[in-house]
C-alpha cells in the first residue's frame, strides 16, 4: 500500500485554474481521471487525513504513485478532455456503467445496395439506422412482421439473398407479399431503397402522413370498384395500427426525448433510459454500476450522459433530455449542456421536468430504475456461491471462528424522541427469514437516546434467549413449541449481531449483551456514511473492500432492519395520530379506533374516506361515521415528515 505523501505535489505547485487530472500507479497505468473547477482545491482533498476519505477513494490514493494534470480554459474543454482520457485509458477506479443485459435493436442497413431490416445486437456500425433498444427480441420480430406487409423490405441474410438470385426464385416471404423480392428483379435497387426509406420514416415517428396516404388510396380503390386492392390497403392500415399500438403515446406534443432516471444506494447505482420518439416510447435500456464515491445525483447524471452519448455518438443525442437532477454547480451544468449541443451539432434542451406529463414519465422511469436495482440485488443474494463467499469474507474480516450462518441486525426509529421503536431482522445463510423478524416498542427515558434504546432492545432480546436456554432443562417448556412445532420466540442464538450505527451504538450493544450473560456472540456496528464495520471497544473500524460480497450482505441486512423499523414507526405514528384526532368523538372507543386502522391502514387513507365508506366498517353506523368525518375535517392534516431526517416532505 503506497503512502500518498510520497507523491503529493509540492505546496503551491498545483494551479488554481480548471483542468483535468489523472492518477497513475507504480507501473505507469492510469487508474483514475477527474476534472476540477480548481485543480488546487480538488487535488488537495485527496491528500487529507486518510481516515476521512471515501473507501474507494482511499483505495485509489493508496494504489497510485503519481498524479499529473492538464490546465484547460473552460469547463467544456475539461469535460471533453476528461471523457477522452477515460475512453483512452479505461481507468479502473472510474465509474463504468455496465449494461445489465445485451439489448436488441431493430436495424435497417442503409449502407447496402439492397437495405435489410433485422434484429441486431452489439456494436453500432456506420451507415446502419438503429431503432430501440427493445426489452425483448421477440417484440422487434412481432413489430417487423406487421410492418413488412406494408413496407416489404428485404429481411433475409446475405446467403439467402444470393441463393435466391442464383436460382431465380424468391424465398417464402417473397411469395406471401412480405418482401418485394429484389433478388429476382421484381423491384430494382432504387425502388427497393424507396421502400426502405419509407420504413425508416415510419419508424422515426412520421406516421400520420403515411396513414393518411393509405386511407386516400383505399378510398380511391373502393370508388374505382377495385375492391381487392382496397381490402389489401385496409389490411395494411390495420397492420400499421397494431404496430403503433405497441408504443403508446406518452407525450402528446410529439416530443423526441431521452428520459433518464437513477436509483442508488451507498454501494451501487442503477440507471434507466426511456427513448421517446414522436411522443411514443420506442425503447428502454438499463445499466448498473458500482459507486466510486458519494457523488450527488447531479454528478452521477453528468457522468452517465458523458459515457452514453460519448459511446453512441452525436447522432444519438435527442433534442430534449429529461433528467432527475443537474450538477449543483451552475457552471458545470452549463458546460454539460454546451458539450451535448456540440456533440449533436444542434440545440439540446437538458432539464429537470417539474410538472405535467414529462414529470409523470420521469417518475415512471425512476420506478423502473428502483426495480432494476432491487432485481440486481436479489440476483446477487439468491446465488448460493455468492452467499457462501459473502459469509466467508465476513468471517475473515471479523476473525470469527466460523461463518455467521445466522445474522441478526437491530435498528432504532423515532421522530424527535417520540414513538420510538426498534427492529430486529434475521438473515440465515445470507437470506432473510421474515418469520423471525421482531418489533420492539421503547418507552420511558430510553426513548430520548438512540444508544440507550439500542441497549434496551438488546437487553430484552438476550434476556429472552437466556430464558429459552433455561427452559431447555424444564420439560414443561421445551425450546420447540409442541402445539405449533416451531421454535419459541428468540430461541436461537445468532452467529453475529449487527447494529445500525458506529462506535457508541456497538459499545452499548456489547454492554447489554454482557449484562445479559452473553459474551460469546460477536457484535459489530455498520456506520452508514462510509460503510465502516466497527467492532466494540475499538478505535479503528474494519474497512472491507468496496466490492466485497461480505460488505454487500452486511449492508443489505442493515437496510432491511432500517426499512422494517421505519415501517413499524409509521404504523405507530398513524395509530397515535388517529387516537389524538378522534379523542372526544362520542361512542368511539379503542376497539372502534382499531377497526378503523385495520380497514384503512393509515391516517391519510382515513382522511380520504367518505362517510359511506366509514359506515361500512363493522360497529359503525351513519351517525358515528359522520362524527369521525367531522372530527377529521376540524383538524387539518399535518405536513408529512421524513422519519429518518426530520425533513418536511409535503404540506
Amino acid at each position: 500500500m503506497a503512502d500518498p505523501s510520497t507523491y503529493r505535489p509540492a505546496p503551491g505547485s498545483i494551479p488554481v485554474e480548471p483542468g483535468v487530472y489523472r492518477f497513475s500507479d507504480s507501473s505507469g497505468r492510469v487508474i483514475y481521471v477527474g476534472k476540477a473547477k480548481s485543480l488546487r482545491a480538488r487535488l488537495s482533498s485527496y491528500f487529507q487525513d486518510l481516515s476521512a476519505l471515501h473507501p474507494r477513494t482511499l483505495a485509489m490514493v493508496t494504489t497510485a504513485a503519481k498524479v499529473e494534470w492538464t490546465v484547460v480554459r473552460t469547463e467544456v474543454e475539461a469535460l471533453q478532455l476528461e471523457y477522452s482520457w477515460i475512453k483512452e485509458f479505461d481507468p479502473r477506479f472510474n465509474v463504468r456503467y455496465r449494461d445489465d443485459k445485451s439489448y436488441p435493436y431493430l436495424a435497417v442497413t442503409l449502407n447496402e445496395e439492397y437495405p435489410r431490416a433485422m434484429v441486431m445486437r452489439g456494436a453500432k456500425k456506420r451507415g446502419v439506422r438503429y431503432f430501440g433498444p427493445y426489452a425483448h427480441a421477440w417484440a422487434i420480430r412481432e413489430t417487423l412482421d406487421q410492418l413488412l406487409r406494408v413496407f416489404p423490405v428485404r429481411s433475409c441474410s446475405k446467403g439467402v439473398f444470393n441463393r435466391s438470385r442464383q436460382i431465380g426464385r424468391p424465398c417464402l416471404l417473397g411469395y406471401i407479399g412480405k418482401c418485394s423480392a429484389p433478388c429476382v428483379g421484381r423491384v430494382d435497387a432504387d425502388e427497393h431503397r424507396v421502400i426502405a426509406d419509407d420504413l425508416v420514416a415510419f419508424l422515426e415517428g412520421r406516421t400520420a402522413g403515411y396513414v393518411r396516404r393509405l386511407e386516400r388510396e383505399m378510398k380511391a380503390a373502393a370508388a374505382e370498384l377495385d375492391f381487392e386492392r382496397a381490402a389489401r390497403l385496409r389490411d395494411d392500415l390495420a397492420a400499421l395500427e397494431r404496430a403503433m399500438e405497441a408504443n403508446a403515446v406518452v407525450l402528446g406534443d410529439g416530443t423526441d426525448a431521452d428520459v433518464v432516471a437513477l436509483a442508488d444506494d451507498p454501494l451501487e447505482v442503477a440507471v434507466q433510459v426511456f427513448y421517446v420518439r414522436g411522443g411514443r416510447i420506442r425503447g428502454q435500456r438499463g445499466w448498473v454500476a458500482d459507486k466510486a464515491d458519494d457523488a450527488p445525483a447531479g454528478e452521477l447524471v453528468e457522468r452517465f450522459l458523458l459515457q452514453l452519448y460519448g459511446e453512441l455518438g452525436g447522432e444519438a443525442v435527442p433534442r430534449e433530455i429529461l433528467v432527475p437532477a443537474l450538477p449543483d454547480d451552475p457552471d458545470e451544468a452549463q458546460a454539460l449542456h454546451e458539450l451535448l449541443t456540440e456533440l449533436k451539432g444542434g440545440r439540446v434542451d437538458l432539464r429537470v421536468p417539474q410538472r405535467g406529463d414529462k414529470r409523470a414519465l420521469l417518475q415512471t422511469v425512476a420506478a423502473n430504475a428502483a426495480q432494476a436495482l432491487n432485481l440486481h440485488k436479489t440476483k446477487r443474494a439468491s446465488d448460493l456461491t455468492t452467499r457462501s463467499r459473502a459469509l466467508g469474507e465476513i468471517q475473515d474480516a471479523l476473525e470469527l471462528d466460523e461463518p455467521p450462518l445466522r445474522i441478526e441486525c437491530y435498528d432504532i426509529s423515532n421522530l424527535a424522541g417520540t414513538e420510538v421503536v426498534g427492529s430486529m431482522v434475521v438473515f440465515e445463510d445470507g437470506l432473510p427469514r421474515k418469520s423471525e423478524y421482531r418489533k420492539f416498542t421503547i418507552r420511558g427515558e430510553q426513548g430520548t437516546d438512540d444508544v440507550a434504546a439500542i441497549r434496551e432492545v438488546l437487553t430484552r432480546r438476550f434476556r429472552r434467549l437466556q430464558e429459552a436456554d433455561e427452559a431447555t432443562v424444564d420439560p414443561s417448556r421445551p425450546r420447540i413449541d409442541p402445539d405449533t412445532g416451531r421454535p419459541r420466540k428468540f430461541a436461537y442464538a445468532p452467529g453475529l449481531v449487527v447494529v445500525d450505527g458506529g462506535q457508541p451504538q456497538v459499545n452499548a450493544a456489547r454492554q447489554a449483551m454482557d449484562e445479559a450473560g452473553v459474551s460469546d456472540i460477536p457484535v459489530v456496528g455498520l456506520a452508514k456514511r462510509l460503510e465502516e464495520v466497527w467492532p466494540p471497544d475499538s478505535d479503528h473500524p474494519v474497512i472491507m473492500p468496496r466490492t466485497s460480497e461480505g460488505l454487500y450482505l452486511l449492508q443489505r441486512v442493515r437496510d432491511e432492519a432500517h426499512r422494517f423499523a421505519i415501517t413499524f414507526h409509521r404504523q405507530r405514528r398513524s395509530t397515535s395520530m388517529v387516537d389524538s384526532l378522534l379523542d372526544g368523538v362520542p361512542g368511539l372507543g379503542p376497539a372502534r379506533r382499531k377497526a378503523l386502522m385495520t380497514r384503512f391502514g393509515s391516517l391519510k387513507r382515513l382522511r380520504a374516506a367518505t362517510m359511506e365508506q366509514i359506515a361500512e366498517v363493522p360497529g359503525f353506523g351513519p351517525a358515528t361515521a359522520q362524527a369521525v368525518v367531522d372530527a377529521l375535517a376540524a383538524r387539518p392534516a399535518a405536513p408529512a415528515v421524513n422519519t429518518a431526517t426530520g425533513e418536511v416532505l409535503e404540506s
